[in-house]
């Protein structure tokens, strides 16, 4: 009797028990939870993005995974019904790795249809409004990650360069070739190419500093970059640079290249001519023949609207940790600042810190301030309230309401609060750019 094709059945059976069936067990729970997030974040309503996101094209997905698994922010995307889609949408920073990490070319990091949304100005492919001569870089346009504000800022000078190159010059005196206003890693990189094309420009800054949303972080927070070159000046070589590190390689490409930037100058009013923009900030106005904004979409930090937030024990940022010890403090809010504030004050000496949240559960967050989060609110170091929502300040107290159930007072030195900030959308639409959803030229 041969008992040779037994032998080499048994041992294929032996193989799909021992790899085939693990692998189908472990890709099936997978799904399952996959399918169980993806529910969940359309109830909570973090599946829909806030800015770029990995379009997934379903004709050409296979289903693998690989992109699941590259993603750094954990849960972003999901493998459901045999192709990858976005799960939590609000924890997509743009890092791309998801779109090379597809074996098949199905995904693609991006902003989508822009003609539906109403938070993201409608631009061109040479990142033009619908207003002829003014631009928008880095944030505002959407796009997050220090890479591509950089890009986006060289890109921009790049066509004004092309189209001053291709016009005569503007007859009236005193008419710059570009005004860019905001000094964070669009506008200098504009600034740096500005610079390199020898044009007649002009940085204007509300903030008593360089750094745009970066000088509002917290001491020592790493910031993603990604390679890359900050021509003429020089290139960015790591993947993350501390807060302070990145403001230093800034404030010298600055120096060295004798960058013009004007320090507290809010822009007021966009006004566009025949011939010129004239802008209008706090101290002056300047007429160019283009403009470039290079703001964060941060703007204006969103208020409570409680009684007793006027003290000036209430905050709306977290710039040192270290310097507050000993203290009874309520951090407000769900996102990425509230929980890197919190974990910061709880790691000082005898804090305690308090975080409240409207919601259940933190969903709009990334996976390492996620972890991080979890660990410490699982040793006591921080302690938790979901959902509440703050009701009242007191000099020495914060009274938080949760609920139906009855109010509850916290001893309270300080508050910090982290609502999210009313974007700048308004200096845009008085100038006349149109968002999603408007004609062109509608304010």
């Amino acid at each position: 009797m041969n008992l040779e094709p037994n032998i080499i059945w048994g041992l294929a059976f032996a193989v799909i028990v021992a790899v085939v069936v693990p692998y189908a067990v472990a890709f099936r729970r997978r799904v399952v939870a996959d399918r169980e997030r993806k529910a969940e974040a359309s109830a909570l309503g973090v599946d829909r993005p806030s800015a770029q996101y990995p379009y997934v094209d379903p004709m050409r997905c296979i289903g693998c995974g690989a992109c699941v698994r590259a993603c750094p922010e954990g849960d972003v995307l999901g493998v459901v019904g045999g192709t990858a889609v976005v799960v939590n949408g609000l924890r997509c920073v743009g890092h791309g790795r998801c779109e090379i990490a597809c074996p098949v070319g199905a995904i693609e990091v991006g902003l989508g249809d822009l003609k539906s949304r109403s938070d993201v100005p409608l631009l061109d492919e040479s990142l033009e409004t619908s207003v002829p001569g003014l631009f928008v870089a880095g944030e505002l346009g959407g796009l997050s990650l220090v890479r591509n504000a950089v890009g986006q800022g060289r890109d921009v000078v790049e066509e004004v360069a092309r189209r001053r190159a291709a016009q005569p010059p503007s007859p009236e005196e005193g008419v710059l070739d570009l005004v860019i206003v905001g000094a964070g890693p669009a506008g200098l990189s504009a600034g740096m190419t500005c610079a390199q094309h020898g044009l007649d420009y002009l940085i204007l800054e509300r903030e008593p500093d360089l750094g745009g949303s970066i000088l509002h972080y917290p001491r020592r927070k790493m910031v993603l970059t990604q390679p890359v070159e900050l021509a003429p000046w020089g290139k960015l070589t790591q993947e993350e640079y501390s807060k302070e590190h990145l403001l230093d390689v800034f404030s010298s490409a600055v120096q060295d290249l004798g960058l013009r930037i004007r320090f507290r100058s809010p822009v007021e009013a966009i006004v566009r001519g025949p011939t010129a923009f004239e802008l209008s900030f706090a101290g002056g106005s300047v007429r160019t023949r283009f403009v470039l904004l290079a703001l964060g979409r941060r703007g204006t930090p969103r208020k409570l609207g409680v009684p007793g937030e006027e003290q000036s024990k209430v905050m709306y940022r977290l710039i040192d940790a270290e310097s507050y010890k000993g203290q009874r403090v309520l951090v407000v809010g769900g996102g990425d600042s509230a929980v890197e504030a919190a974990i910061g004050l709880a790691q000082q000496s005898s804090n305690e810190v308090t975080l409240s949240y409207r919601r259940d559960k933190l969903v709009r967050i990334k996976k390492k301030n996620q972890d991080r989060a979890d660990a410490m609110i699982a040793s006591g170091r921080i302690r938790t309230f979901f959902p509440s929502q703050v009701r009242e300040i007191g000099e020495k107290s914060v009274t938080l309401t949760a609920g139906e159930d009855e109010p509850l007072q916290l001893d309270n030195d300080y508050v910090f609060v982290f609502a999210g900030g009313v974007p700048p959308f308004g200096l845009l639409k008085d100038a006349g750019v149109a968002f999603g959803g408007q004609e062109a030229g509608a304010a």
